[in-house]
């Protein structure tokens, strides 16, 4: 497991400052992994369905997931597109330090499902 931060706030333009975030982000992807951006405008899964969706990559060979937290002005429009699935964790806007905590606690409920551990509703 591998963690990347870019930091982009110095930069006024939302614009170059997505551009420039994009930019490095796709230096870090590695080669045939599947891409997960979370975004306000992504699908909503339960842990349920996310488990599952995890479940047949895994069954599929995938080696990397890849899962992109934007900045504060979202991801680039290309990068949105380029991504495998565009995931929401809700309506709400969310402080980047808690996505990471969220998206850590739902990362360890999937891989309990997969396994068939008690945790998802012990």
């Amino acid at each position: 497991m591998s963690l990347f931060e870019v930091d982009e706030k110095h930069i006024k333009d939302v614009k170059k400052r997505r551009h420039n975030e994009a930019q490095k982000l796709e230096k870090v992807i590695p080669r045939a992994s599947t891409i997960i951006a979370l975004d306000e405008t992504g699908v909503s899964l339960s842990s349920e369905g996310l488990a599952k969706k995890m479940a047949i990559w895994q069954d599929q060979g995938v080696r990397d997931l890849v899962f992109l937290i934007g900045g504060a002005a979202g991801h680039t429009p290309d990068l949105l597109k380029r991504a495998d699935l565009v995931l929401s964790l809700g309506a709400m806007t969310w402080p980047h330090i808690l996505v990471r905590v969220m998206l850590a606690e739902q990362l360890y409920r999937a891989s309990t499902l997969i396994s068939g551990h008690p945790y998802h509703r012990a």
